[in-house]
């Protein structure tokens, strides 16, 4: 399910990210409601001339040295009305980076209109590229799956399937081999630039794991800290099924089946779970098998093609025909010895 992010407040992106972006808060308390509606940041070269036609308002507003240095050249009148009518537009806060003191008219107005002002000793790119990762990891479009994430060799993969199934043990017999634990039983999984999914699990229950008849484990605790990931990125799906007579199973792998997250299809196959199967070295082949797809080398296709090669061979070596040898009869009777 996709959660629809409108905007977060400064508050939050300034109690979030203060530590990471070296954030302190300059003036302006009283305006920290103030929404942030957009996933970008902004730097207000032209707004700063009077040039408000394409002025990005409902973004982060970013003054570094060209602004600064420029808004010094302008009567203290001048940059008065400038910050008013940028306020008046809705920004949401302006960051000084380079720690750049605010002026007295930027003083005034962040006062008078409730304007949350922000300082950083960070340079400007940098910044600016940091708070952009940050900003878009908020708006993200957000979802849960009912499924189990692990990293398998640095493949990301989650298991699904009906409560019971067996995502849970077979979860605990791939971290006992040494792959890692993202999320157990609830994965929460975010699309990030419109192009990976990117799963993690909620902070009340990670690193542990309902294994039925035992309880509750925890992985770090039993296993170490190496086999518990705070996110990872999804590659694949593997789904848990109930095995019956009837079923029908892919046998060549050539079929490519997907299951889509958020919007984004993902390589999926289904495995069916039966007595005398071992489904975890099944979902680590699986996980090892789509690593080498993404090298480049896919097995079931390329025994196809060593296949239909054999068979083109054979089809166009000349047919050589056997001559047996033909016993004439004799008409004749045999001479008499």
């Amino acid at each position: 399910m996709q959660k629809a992010i409108h905007g977060i407040t400064v508050a939050h992106f300034f109690e979030t990210y203060r530590e990471k972006l070296k954030m302190d808060l300059v003036v302006g308390q009283r305006g920290l409601h103030r929404l942030i509606h957009e996933g970008s940041i902004n730097r207000p070269a032209l707004a700063l001339t009077g040039f408000f036609k394409y002025f990005a308002n409902k973004r982060v507003q970013v003054l570094g040295a060209a602004e600064m240095t420029f808004l010094k050249t302008l009567s203290q009148e001048t940059q008065v009305q400038i910050l008013q009518q940028m306020t008046r537009r809705g920004i949401p806060c302006i960051v000084l980076t380079r720690n750049y003191h605010a002026t007295q008219p930027m003083l005034r107005v962040a006062e008078e209109m409730k304007l949350p002002i922000l300082r950083t000793p960070m340079i400007t790119m940098n910044w600016i590229n940091l708070a952009t990762l940050a900003i878009d990891n908020e708006f993200a479009p957000k979802g849960t799956e009912h499924a189990t994430t692990l990293d398998i060799k640095g493949v990301g993969v989650m298991l699904r399937g009906d409560s019971g199934v067996g995502k849970s043990e077979c979860a605990l017999a791939l971290i006992e081999r040494g792959h890692s634990l993202v999320a157990d039983d609830l994965t929460v999984i975010r699309l990030l630039d419109e192009r990976e999914l990117m799963a993690s699990s909620r902070p009340l229950n990670r690193g542990y794991m309902e294994c039925r008849g035992i309880g509750i484990i925890n992985v770090a605790d039993m296993f170490g800290v190496k086999c518990v990931r705070f996110e990872k990125r999804i590659d694949m799906v593997v789904s848990l099924k109930e095995w019956t007579p009837d079923v029908v199973e892919e046998r060549t792998g050539l079929e490519v089946n997907t299951y889509e997250i958020l919007g984004m299809p993902l390589p999926h196959i289904e495995l069916y779970v039966r007595p005398g199967r071992d489904i975890a070295r099944l979902v680590e082949v699986a996980a090892l098998t789509q690593a080498l797809k993404k090298m480049g080398h896919d097995p079931a296709k390329d025994f196809n093609d060593r296949l239909i090669k054999y068979m083109t061979d054979q089809a166009k070596e000349p047919k050589t025909t056997k001559i047996r040898p033909v016993i004439r009869e004799l008409d004749e009777p045999s001479p008499e010895i």
